[in-house]
């Protein structure tokens, strides 16, 4: 068997395989139950610095 059948078949099982178990894990991982609070602070970062619109002095 050449390297270039080899590799073909182990990809096409085994990584494929592991990909998928990764991918779900990663997907397992954002939607655990008690992640919302930091999903939440980390969609908050780029609003962190902002002034309320009537302490702006751009009138």
């Amino acid at each position: 068997m050449d390297t270039y059948s080899f590799l073909r078949e182990l990809a096409d099982s085994w990584v494929l395989l592991i990909l998928t178990l990764i991918f779900l894990g990663v997907i397992g991982w954002a939607f655990r139950p008690g992640s919302r609070l930091i999903h939440d602070d980390a969609a908050a970062v780029p609003f962190r610095h902002d002034r309320p619109a009537e302490e702006r002095d751009d009138d």
